[in-house]
């Protein structure tokens, strides 16, 4: 089992964990200095000292990519061995990490570690995750009521479809929650201890720029739907100014706004391009056809209610994220994935580094040139 640990400008509490979990046998931890500096190459060797390999980027580059270059180190040296992630500022006890470390040994599958927000949690984590679990849940049909844990467990085999997912910085692992339910793989759920220190003052999160990248298919998704409305009403009055023909205005209009939209949402919003392009167009064709009845359906239904601009905002509304959830996890999905995709290129560290051996019978310890 290895415990896999991105760091940027860790205190002591990163080596105090090193320091624990050196007494677990049959554990080796890999620690992620991801550009911290020269400021806390100390604490890093200190945590080389206390038994941990120690990984370097040349300057931050992202949880996101710490964590692939964790992955691609390990599948390079410990093919078999399944992967703990955990953070490096004390919110997971050692208790904790081992008990997701079982359940992943045990079942094979993909594990959570997740907060139940009980005691004094700050109150930007506690809204923040409650928004975006609400907002997973929505769009995905999966209930997870911890979308931001960073504590979790991959076995050996999903490493290289772990390594696959695109994300720089915290959206990474909303990524690998959404492309996990896009594959339908089955995701375990252990409750762990909420624990804050300081009111989580040594996060890293930055509250608009990072909150923008975890909601950033949802974006693109609104996106793509407005350029589609855009390409729509363009081609319907520049064809009809030219042909004075309605009907195969609107038909030209539709046909081309559709292919528009299906061709950014499948390669920028969900990313598909791995899955194939047309078993994918007919459930797309199949979902216009359907959405196109439910509109007529369920204006019908709300005008007499609601009247007919706020009957159109609830329909809109509903079909919108009702369009995303069955694109997300029937147009685009690969159905259940058992053999992940490769990596077309090996992730690769920053610089160079070199093995030297720690005093003790720990594992190795790799530090900078």
């Amino acid at each position: 089992m290895i415990v896999l640990i991105p760091s940027y400008e860790p205190d002591e509490r990163l080596t105090n964990l090193v320091a624990e979990l050196g007494h677990v046998p049959d554990l080796k931890v890999l620690v992620v200095d991801d550009g911290s500096g020269a400021d806390y190459a100390g604490i890093f060797a200190d945590a080389a000292r206390a038994g941990a390999e120690v990984l370097v980027h040349e300057v931050n580059r992202g949880k996101g990519v710490a964590l692939r270059t964790g992955f691609g180190y390990i599948r390079n040296l410990y093919p078999d061995e399944p992967v703990v992630c955990a953070d490096a500022d004390g919110q997971h006890t050692v208790l904790d990490i081992l008990r997701v470390a079982a359940a992943v040994r045990d079942s094979g599958e993909l594990v959570l570690g997740v907060r139940r927000f009980t005691g004094r949690v700050p109150l930007r984590s506690r809204l923040g995750n409650r928004i975006t679990a609400a907002v997973f849940t929505v769009l995905t049909g999966t209930r997870l009521p911890d979308t931001q844990t960073g504590l979790r467990g991959y076995p050996a085999g999903l490493l290289d479809w772990a390594s696959a997912v695109p994300g720089v910085r915290f959206e990474y692992e909303l990524n690998l929650l959404l492309r996990a339910t896009r594959d339908r793989l089955p995701i375990r759920q252990i409750e762990i201890a909420t624990v804050y220190h300081a009111d989580n003052a040594s996060s890293h999160f930055r509250p608009v720029r990072d909150s923008l990248r975890i909601y950033r298919p949802l974006l693109a998704y609104a996106a793509s739907s407005l350029a589609g409305f855009v390409v729509d009403a363009t081609v319907l009055f520049t064809w009809y100014a030219i042909t004075g023909n309605l009907l195969t205005a609107v038909v030209v209009a539709r046909l081309l706004s559709a292919t528009v939209n299906f061709l950014v949402n499948r390669h920028a919003v969900f990313e598909a391009d791995d899955v194939p392009i047309w078993p994918s167009v007919r459930r797309y064709a199949l979902l216009a056809a359907v959405v196109l009845a439910l509109n007529a359906a369920l204006m019908a239904v709300l005008t007499p209610v609601l009247g007919v601009v706020a009957a159109k905002l609830v329909t809109e509304l509903g079909l919108f994220v009702g369009g995303f959830m069955v694109q997300h996890r029937l147009v685009f999905a690969h159905g259940r994935a058992t053999n992940p995709p490769e990596l077309d290129q090996p992730v690769e560290l920053s610089r160079p580094v070199e093995l030297t051996r720690p005093r003790s019978p720990t594992p190795l310890a790799r530090t900078a040139r």
